[in-house]
């Protein structure tokens, strides 16, 4: 039965490219999630004014990739101890978040943060919110695939952003 996941990772072109090419995964849209307006823009989104969150939404067979693997996956693709954005992305509409769509989901979500937190990776507490699920807005057609579709400006991004330099430092 497929299933859909929702993760919030600071800037949502960078939260594709991890999840997408794993088996079992259906399809990746990016996204808003958590906020008071309906439909919300781009534009409305990134004055931090809407309440919603850059999210990736994913549709995935968990008999081929558990919710587990999504969440392996997930954790180091963050700063989970920055709750004001990620790198260069400040604002709330950059911040981390889970999205559990079920009690299971929310139940392996919490587990996975507190095996974080006592793992002793952070010297900060891990601020990573573990939210239900709410409405989902896809974002313009621009946004979705930006990596294969500006494969330069993409990469220059996540490198500028210290994304990258911040995961080899604390995840590999």
């Amino acid at each position: 039965m497929i299933q859909k996941a929702t993760f919030a990772g600071g800037c949502f072109w960078c939260m594709v490219s991890p999840f997408e090419e794993q088996p079992g995964i259906h399809g990746i849209i990016s996204g808003y999630m958590g906020g008071t307006v309906e439909n919300p823009t781009y534009e409305q989104v990134k004055t931090g004014q809407t309440g919603h969150l850059e999210v990736v939404e994913i549709t995935f067979d968990p008999a081929i990739f558990p919710y587990e693997k999504l969440l392996e996956l997930y954790w180091p693709q963050i700063d989970p101890t920055d709750d004001e954005g990620q790198y260069i992305d400040r604002g709330s509409q950059y911040r981390t978040a889970i999205f559990y769509h079920n009690e299971e989901q929310r139940k392996l979500a919490v587990k996975s943060k507190e095996e974080l937190a006592q793992s002793g990776r952070f010297d900060k507490p891990i601020v990573t919110e573990i939210r239900p699920a709410v409405a989902f807005f896809p974002a313009e057609e621009y946004h979705q695939n930006y990596h294969t579709k500006n494969p330069k400006e993409y990469k220059e991004e996540r490198i500028s952003s210290g994304r990258d330099a911040f995961m080899d430092k604390h995840w590999k």
